[in-house]
């Protein structure tokens, strides 16, 4: 199961020893802060999945893992079926133009990483 770790200057995306394998991918994603320009709810994570699987897992509505590839850039895809999700556009230059990932947390992440000036540096905010 996707965790998600927020502070003050970082949303780090960890994935468990089963997603890291189906993504094809070691390490957790880290996404600075300053980096996200938009967070979306979705009913349906399936429906935001564009372009070419490239190294990940898919699963046609069953699971999707990894990197997609697309002309408008890569997306990094967790998305498993039976639970909303939540939409991460980036700005450019960032390793993904998009990040997709199911989770029933998405509300509560949202407003974690709204620009929060009371937020205290180094206070973690843990989302699993």
């Amino acid at each position: 199961m996707v965790s998600l770790l927020v502070d003050s200057e970082l949303l780090e995306v960890q994935l468990a020893p089963l997603e890291r394998r189906l993504a094809l991918r070691k390490d957790p994603l880290r996404i600075p802060r300053a980096a996200i320009a938009r967070v979306q709810l979705t009913d349906d994570p399936f429906t935001w999945i564009r372009g070419v699987r490239a190294p990940g897992t898919h699963v046609p509505n069953r699971l999707a893992y990894g990197t997609w590839k697309s002309v408008f850039g890569d997306d990094f895809l967790a998305v498993r079926p039976g639970r909303p999700g939540v939409v991460i556009d980036l700005a450019d230059g960032e390793e993904f133009q998009r990040v997709v990932l199911s989770t029933k947390h998405g509300l509560a992440l949202a407003r974690a990483l709204q620009r929060d000036e009371e937020r205290e540096a180094g206070e973690v905010t843990e989302l699993t």
